[in-house]
This record gives structure tokens, C-alpha cells and sequence, in this order.
């Protein structure tokens, strides 16, 4: 069976995992606490993080980029970068933008410090990261307003890769209850038809031991 190597709120993780569902590829779950580096993940990806894919055959596949790139070519038939080079650059243009700025700005500030840093014991939260992060959620959720109230999805007509790694990060985000979606209503109107696509059910059944999500977390019509 083709195993994935995650832990639940990495945003990374969540990315391939919502990829793979729609691609309608089956997978288990192994989750991977990369602290403790073992030998045998080492072995799969020197890098030490998650997620690492490994195919049927045997094949290891390590970063999220890499792999999502690798899914879409070698499963095209549910394509999610685009079928132009113009969609394409505008969907990696976003999976960047979120990956990257949203990332340092926002997930790492409230999920890392909050719930990552405790789980891998790494140390305690730093208050400020994390009123950085609360803070900084509001600009991204405007952009991603922006981008929904003038196309279909975050990228252009069609989901893609784009609006994947975004509702990424967003629903690792919103496990903790951390995003203020009563202030950003197109925001949220964008993120309840992510969270209605079968791809994205399984992550709201995550419940991480001794950290149940809110009550929200779950509900299509939040």
C-alpha cells in the first residue's frame, strides 16, 4: 500500500494528503514524530521532515513540492497545477505565496509555537510569534477574499494546487480556533466549499490526543 509519513497538523503534510484524495489514489498513514530521528525515515529522506511518499513499487518521494509536482504527472487525469503555462505559473505563483509567506507569517507562528513545538519538544511558545501571528492571519484572509470574489477557485476557473495548499495551512490553523472567519466572510465562503470536497473530509476527522479541535472544526456550515 502506498504510505504517506506525516504528523497530523503539519501543514506540508495535510497538502500531499489532500492531493492525493483527489486524485483518488488510496494511502495509508504513518505518522512520523521527526524528533526522534529514526534511522529507517532518515534512510527515506536525509532531510529529516515530513511528508516522505512512498509508492508501491517501493519508490520514496520526500518534500511537498516535489511530490505534488510528481502526482500531477505521473496521475494526470485530475491535473491541479493547469493545462496552460499560464495557469501553471499562477498556481505555483499562490502555492509559493502560501508555503512560503503564509507559512513563516502565520502557520508556523500559531501552529508551530502552539501545538509543534510542545509535540516534538522543541521548547515552549514564544507570545510573541504568536500575537504576530494572529495578527498577520487578517492580510492573508483579505487575499484570499480578493482572489475568490474575482475567480471561480484561488488560481483561475478550475481547484487546483492552489487552493489545496492553502486550505492546508488554513484548516491547521483552524484547528486551534485561530482564524477569525466572522471578520472574513468571502474567506470563509471560499474555505466551506474546500471543506465540503471529499478530498479534504478525512483531515477533519483528525483529533490530536489530549487536544480535541473546536466544535467548528468539523461543520460544513461553520
Amino acid at each position: 500500500m502506498r504510505t504517506l509519513y506525516h504528523y497530523w497538523l503539519s501543514a506540508s503534510s495535510r497538502k500531499v494528503r489532500i492531493a492525493l484524495g483527489e486524485k483518488g489514489l488510496d494511502f495509508e498513514l504513518q505518522v512520523e514524530k521527526i524528533s526522534d530521528r529514526r534511522p529507517e525515515f532518515l534512510a527515506l529522506n536525509p532531510a529529516g521532515d515530513v511528508p516522505v511518499l512512498v509508492e508501491e513499487d517501493g519508490t520514496s518521494l520526500a518534500d511537498h513540492t516535489a511530490i505534488c509536482e510528481y502526482l500531477d504527472e505521473a496521475y494526470p487525469d485530475t491535473p491541479l497545477i493547469g493545462s496552460t503555462p499560464t495557469e501553471r505559473a499562477e498556481t505555483r505563483r499562490l502555492v509559493s505565496w502560501f508555503d512560503g509567506k503564509f507559512n513563516a507569517e502565520v502557520t508556523e507562528n500559531l501552529v508551530g509555537e502552539k501545538l509543534i513545538k510542545r509535540y516534538l519538544g522543541w521548547g515552549y511558545p514564544h507570545a510573541a510569534a504568536i500575537r504576530a501571528g494572529l495578527q498577520n492571519i487578517h492580510y492573508h484572509l483579505d487575499y484570499i477574499a480578493y482572489l475568490a470574489e474575482r475567480r471561480n477557485w484561488l488560481a483561475g476557473d478550475t481547484f487546483s494546487l492552489a487552493d489545496i495548499s492553502a486550505g492546508a495551512h488554513l484548516s491547521a490553523v483552524d484547528y486551534l480556533g485561530d482564524v477569525p472567519w466572522d471578520d472574513h466572510p468571502e474567506a470563509r465562503l471560499w474555505y466551506s466549499r474546500i471543506k465540503s470536497r471529499r478530498c479534504f473530509r478525512p483531515l477533519l476527522g483528525d483529533a490530536l490526543p489530549g487536544n480535541p479541535p473546536p466544535a467548528h472544526y468539523a461543520d460544513l456550515d461553520f
